[in-house]
């Protein structure tokens, strides 16, 4: 994969303005941040968070490709202030469950998801060379 940044502007923080790749596309539904059973072990925004990144790490898995391969993400988050002053977490949770990979992302408030215990729900979009 090659990460695009126009000339002149600032390195974006924990993502890529672009992504230039080749291979077999590998799209994830919306994952949200329950276990293998369907079942919430926490309403904490965060921890959904890391649940949600680990699940996306099974799927990919399962699909004989790993985290380095996304290309893009969009997160959906139904309480955006918690977001905000909670990034360092989040920041620490992604680099420790996905690592060093900084895909081209959108991060989306919503009001509410399918899953009415669910906080964030994030596709994923994968190329595997």
């Amino acid at each position: 994969m090659r990460h695009i940044r126009p000339k002149n502007w600032a390195k974006p923080k924990g993502y890529s303005n672009g992504i230039i790749a080749e291979g077999k596309m590998f799209f994830l539904a919306g994952v949200v941040g329950w276990n293998e059973k369907e079942i919430f072990t926490s309403d904490d925004l965060v921890d959904q968070f890391r649940q949600a990144l680990l699940n996306i790490r099974a799927i990919l898995s399962a699909g004989d490709s790993g985290p380095e391969h996304i290309a893009r993400m969009t997160w959906f988050i139904t309480d955006m202030a918690g977001y905000r002053s909670r990034l360092t977490e989040f920041g620490a949770v992604y680099k420790d469950v996905i690592g060093h990979n900084f895909p081209a992302m959108a991060c989306i408030g919503v009001s509410s998801l399918v899953e009415p215990r669910a906080k964030i729900e994030i596709e994923v979009t994968a190329m595997i060379p």
